[in-house]
C-alpha cells in the first residue's frame, strides 16, 4: 500500500483531528504518547517471547499488530505536522544510504574507485595517484620540529604541536592526507603540494583559496578535539553521526559537500589509523593511494 494513501484512511479514523475548534496540545500529544505506549507494547511482547520462549505462540501476529498500531500513530503525527509519509520515508533512506555509503542514483560520478575533482586538469594541478609520505622529527636551534616529505622532497614550513604540552597535533597532515585519499579533497595540501588549479582563476580563488583551506584546518582541529576524548579511535569504527553532519555542514558550499558522510568517517578512522603510530613513534612513513582510497603505515 502507498503510504500516502495509507495515511489519508489512518486521517478518517482520528478520534482528535486538530481542527480550528480544537487547536489545544491535546491533538498532538494523543498520537506522540501513543507512538510511546505501542513501542512500550511491542518491548513487552519481545519480553514475553525471551521469558516463554515457544510457548509465546502468538509472538508474531502480536509484533504485527504493535507495528500495525505504531504506524497509525505515525501517520497521525505526520498529519498533525502537515507532512506525508512518502516523502519522510524517501527522506530516511537518503540520510540511512549517506551514512552507511549505499550507492544512490545521484550518487557522484567517481574517478576509478575515488573522488577526482581535478580530473581534466593539466597534469601539473592534478594530485599525485600516488604518494610515500614521511613525517621526522629535526632540531632547529635546540627546538624540535616535525618536517614534512613527499616522495622525498619537503614540503611546506617546519610544524610544532603548537600546544603548552605536548599531544601529536603536530603529525596531524595525516589527517589531510587521508582527506585526499578519501575525499579526493583538501585546499592545504593543493598550496603545500604545489597543484591549485590555477588554470580555472574561479576554481582557484573559491576550491584551493585561503578560505577553503582555513575551513579544512578547522575541522581538523575539531575532530583532533573530539578524538582526543575518544581514544583517538584506537579500536572505534563509527563517528559520531552530528560531528560528520557538522563537518559536511561547514564545507557545505565546496565541491567536497558531494561526499558522503560514510566517506568523511572512512576518511577520519583511516586517517587516525595512521595517525596513532606515527604520533607514538614521533615520526614515520605512510603511502597515499588515491585509486585504492587509503592511507596506510609503511613499516
Amino acid at each position: 500500500m502507498d503510504l500516502n494513501i495509507y495515511q489519508e484512511e489512518a486521517r478518517a479514523t482520528d478520534r482528535v483531528p486538530a481542527t480550528s475548534a480544537n487547536t489545544d496540545s491535546h491533538s498532538f500529544i494523543v498520537p506522540l504518547l501513543g507512538l510511546a505506549g505501542e513501542a512500550g507494547g511491542l518491548l513487552s511482547e519481545y519480553k514475553k517471547f525471551l521469558r516463554d520462549g515457544p510457548a509465546h505462540q502468538m509472538f508474531k501476529e502480536r509484533v504485527r499488530e504493535e507495528l500495525g498500531d505504531i504506524l497509525w500513530y505515525l501517520a497521525n503525527v505526520a498529519t498533525k505536522f502537515d507532512l506525508d509519509l512518502n516523502s519522510v520515508a524517501a527522506e530516511n533512506l537518503r540520510k540511512i544510504k549517506d551514512r552507511w555509503d549505499v550507492p544512490t542514483g545521484d550518487s557522484p560520478v567517481l574517478f576509478g574507485r575515488g573522488y577526482s575533482f581535478d580530473a581534466g586538469f593539466p597534469a601539473a594541478e592534478r594530485f599525485p595517484r600516488q604518494m610515500e609520505v614521511e613525517l621526522k622529527l629535526a632540531m632547529k636551534a635546540d627546538k624540535e620540529v616535525i618536517q614534512l616529505l613527499v616522495d622525498g622532497v619537503q614540503c611546506g614550513d617546519d610544524l610544532t604541536d603548537n600546544a603548552y604540552t605536548p599531544d601529536g597535533y603536530g603529525f596531524h597532515d595525516v589527517i589531510h592526507f587521508a582527506n585526499i585519499a578519501v575525499l579526493g579533497w583538501s585546499p592545504v595540501l593543493r598550496k603545500l603540494l604545489g597543484c591549485k588549479r590555477k588554470s580555472d582563476p574561479k576554481k582557484d580563488e573559491v576550491e584551493d583559496g585561503g578560505r577553503a583551506g582555513a575551513i579544512e584546518e578547522g575541522l581538523a582541529a575539531v575532530v583532533f578535539a573530539y578524538a582526543r576524548h575518544h581514544q583517538f579511535f584506537d579500536g572505534v569504527s563509527m563517528v559520531d553521526y552530528e560531528l560528520l553532519k557538522s563537518l559536511r555542514t561547514a564545507a557545505q558550499h565546496l565541491e567536497v559537500r558531494v561526499c558522503s558522510l560514510a566517506d568523511w568517517q572512512n576518511a577520519i578512522t583511516q586517517g587516525y589509523a595512521v595517525w596513532r603510530p606515527i604520533a607514538h613513534a614521533r615520526g614515520g612513513k605512510f603511502k597515499v593511494d588515491l585509486d585504492a582510497r587509503t592511507v596506510t603505515l609503511m613499516s
